[in-house]
């Protein structure tokens, strides 16, 4: 009975495993800059889901990174202090 229990576990831990990776390199494939030059000309999410053959969601994810990344250019922290420039 505990080969069993073992065995399943192992099991499940490998499937899970692979559907991980398989997630991660479908991810890898969308092409976010093409996304938000399609948002950024007036399309709606639905529309540019469709076109690009990927799911809303990734064109949520895609505007939410391409939000994040412009977020961290601005944040206090990447900026040069003020200290800085009065030495």
């Amino acid at each position: 009975m505990r080969k069993t229990t073992i065995l399943g576990g192992a099991a499940f831990a490998a499937a899970l495993v692979l559907q991980l990776g398989a997630t991660s390199v479908y991810a890898s494939k969308i092409d976010c800059s093409k996304v938000m030059a399609e948002l950024g000309s007036g399309k709606k999410v639905s529309a540019v889901a469709k076109d690009m053959k990927i799911s809303r969601s990734s064109v949520y994810r895609c505007r939410r990174l391409d939000k994040e990344k412009k977020g961290a250019a601005a944040s206090p922290a990447a900026m040069a202090s003020p200290a800085a420039t009065l030495h």
